[in-house]
């Protein structure tokens, strides 16, 4: 057949380039990653790497760190795959100077190396600083579940163990049922069938023990959970109703303007409401803002939280969640009692005034009670209260929280500038990691993963908003 293009036949000898370098476009990222990494003092940052037993001189961090990059940058993380690569990759080529390191040296040095990949992600944030791309004092904070290398069936709780335990009982009963059947009418296959299912109690049994052995264990485990395969990974609840996965919670502060990751956190404790305050004063830190504008979901709302970032000038914008025990129970909620600063007193729905009454101590807060002494005798106490009188608490600062919540009545559109900008880099980064997510076990191990990865991610965001030729000159100046 004619009329199409044709290759060159693979016995044609060929005359390549002269250099590595003529395969490599001015404007490809290999060469940003060069340029990044060369302007750092990796060494300060405390990069090392050991030599090999036969006295064999290390590679230079720079050079596993360039690897790392390029792979993360291209959705190659594991480090088999990025020893393939570097092999038959004209890029990696180029960048790491034609240098083939084995998958266990590449795999040793991110696991060595957990607090120095953190300090490389926080120098290209100084760079991103340095180029005035951090012009706007809005932050975006949210957390997400990122899977565990630890499977569901490899992480035990009370609860897992106790249901477990009664699908065995249930099991070994049904077993022994079917050995009395087959005992009964003693077919020739009856004998095969019943060392078949002896076998499977004996291995039930064994289960049965080990599960005792781990109960036993989880009464002084952290968080009271085991998990076998990553000790630091915790069940946690995902989004649908009565569904969890075994994951880290991963913390993103997110610039409003660009989305550039400000500042992240991997912790294994399944909610946000302890994360405010810490992921919005490191977001200041990387701004040097004496004020900041920080946007949450209700996940993170917490009076101690809010306290601390207003202590901080840090001006807060999250809902109040609606979980007042009263309203569920057909009474008045707090918000049908209106505060009354001037006085400290609360105005009941019926019109009277509850005035303070006492003050103590619970959790670590200071709580004031408030009650009137007109509900003895109120037409509508049965709407308000089972008690002899509806009293009301207030925390000592709770006018913080009152001026939120005027905050979050005058500009209700926050929460829409939240979804916008702290779930598309989220979903950016599951997307490149695919359904595996974390390749790397223990907390400290996994916060070194996260870290490429949020590298990566503001890398390429970078390279979308200035171009590679323009960010490396700035690099460079």
């Amino acid at each position: 057949m004619s009329g199409f293009i044709v290759g060159e036949a693979r016995t044609q000898a060929t005359l390549f380039p002269e250099r590595l370098d003529d395969y490599i476009a001015e404007e490809n990222a290999v060469r940003v990653i060069d340029v990044f990494l060369d302007s750092l003092n990796l060494s300060g940052l405390g990069f090392k790497t050991e030599p090999a037993n036969t006295g064999r001189p290390a590679y230079h961090p720079a050079t596993l760190l360039k690897l790392f990059i390029y792979g993360y940058l291209n959705r190659i993380q594991s480090s088999r795959c990025l020893e393939r690569e570097a092999g038959r990759n004209v890029e990696l080529m180029w960048l790491i100077g034609r240098l083939a390191p084995d998958f266990k040296t590449i795999a040793d040095f991110r696991k060595d190396n957990t607090k120095a990949i953190t300090h490389v992600c926080r120098e290209f944030l100084l760079i991103c600083r340095k180029l005035n791309l951090f012009t706007d004092s809005l932050v975006a904070i949210d957390g997400s579940k990122f899977k565990a290398v630890n499977n569901r069936n490899r992480n035990f709780t009370q609860a897992k163990i106790k249901l477990r335990l009664k699908q065995i009982d249930e099991s070994i009963a049904r077993y022994l049922g079917h050995i009395a059947t087959e005992d009964r009418v003693a077919l020739a296959t009856s004998k095969n069938k019943v060392e078949r299912l002896e076998k499977k109690i004996g291995k039930l049994k064994n289960e049965v023990d080990q599960l005792n052995i781990i109960q036993s264990q989880l009464k002084n485990a952290p968080g009271k959970q085991i998990s076998l395969t990553d000790p630091d990974a915790r069940s946690m609840a995902a989004s649908g109703r009565g569904t969890g996965m075994v994951a880290y919670n991963v913390q993103a502060a997110v610039d409003s303007r660009h989305h550039l990751i400000l500042a992240h956190e991997v912790t294994n404790q399944g909610h946000d409401r302890a994360q405010l305050a810490n992921m919005a004063t490191q977001a200041k830190s990387i701004l040097l803002a004496d004020d900041l504008t920080v946007v949450a979901d209700r996940g993170y709302f917490s009076g101690e939280e809010i306290k601390a970032c207003d202590e901080a000038g840090i001006k807060t914008y999250l809902p109040k969640p609606q979980t007042s025990g009263n309203q569920a129970k057909g009474y008045s909620g707090k918000r049908d009692f209106i505060y009354h600063s001037k006085d400290d007193e609360y105005e009941c729905p019926a019109g009277e005034r509850a005035i303070f009454r006492s003050c103590q101590e619970e959790s670590g807060k200071m709580i004031r009670r408030y009650w009137s002494s007109s509900c003895i005798r109120c037409s509508i106490k049965s709407r308000c209260t089972a008690g002899k009188e509806r009293r009301i608490s207030r925390w000592e600062h709770e006018a913080i929280l009152d001026e939120l919540e005027v905050r979050m009545d005058r500009e209700p559109d926050m929460m829409k500038v939240r979804r916008s900008t702290v779930e598309h880099p989220f979903g950016t980064i599951k997307s490149w990691m695919g359904s595996t997510h974390f390749q790397m076990k223990t907390i400290k191990r996994v916060r070194a993963e996260m870290s490429l990865h949020v590298l990566a991610y503001n890398l390429k965001r970078v390279m979308k908003i200035l171009g590679p030729v323009e960010l490396m000159s700035a690099i460079q100046a």
